[in-house]
């Protein structure tokens, strides 16, 4: 962006751009009046700001860090689900970690039980078995389940039958959301 001048912005987005300073200011790089940050400063990469923004929280010792992965591709055909869930095998190793992942739309069918994949080859069932365990959970969308026919019955021990508002509940209650 060679060229580009904080003075050809907005008003609003001349703090933002400032090559002075990266707190929030009145356009000409002064910050005495500028609000206050309610997180500590903190300097990253390249003499930037970091700040903690509402969706990140706090993790101290003893406290639960809750991940909510949402998967929606096929079980097999990419390997998105077979990632995400690899993701999701590694945060459950970690103490004091809460995994749940979430399958929408085709994903719904990685928790279909007797899967048959040739030799050799990595078996989505078996990944999906390894979550379902406490304090992990394994929920899916009941209206794709129904668009694509699967019963209570065709899924795996353990993995439940969701719901929208469930989904959002889990999104709240997470300290982080990945989208596979």
């Amino acid at each position: 962006m060679s060229g580009f001048r904080a003075s050809n912005q907005p008003r609003l987005l001349q703090g933002l751009y400032s090559s002075r300073n990266s707190h929030a200011s009145d356009g000409r790089g002064d910050t005495r009046n500028a609000p206050s940050l309610s997180a500590p400063r903190q300097v990253g990469a390249f003499g930037r700001d970091v700040i903690q923004g509402p969706t990140e929280r706090a993790h101290s010792v003893g406290d639960v860090m809750q991940f909510l992965l949402i998967l929606n591709d096929p079980p097999y055909g990419t390997e998105r689900v077979y990632n995400g869930l690899r993701l999701g095998l590694a945060l459950a190793k970690v103490d004091d970690a809460q995994v749940t992942i979430f399958l929408m739309a085709d994903a719904v069918g990685a928790a279909r039980r007797g899967q048959n994949t040739p030799e050799g080859y990595y078996n989505i069932e078996r990944m999906v078995k390894r979550l379902v365990v406490a304090p992990h959970r394994v929920l899916l969308c009941g209206t794709c389940m129904d668009a694509r026919g699967l019963s209570a019955d065709d899924v795996l021990e353990g993995a439940a039958r969701s719901s929208m508002d469930e989904l959002a509940r889990a999104t709240i209650s997470a300290n982080k959301v990945i989208v596979y």
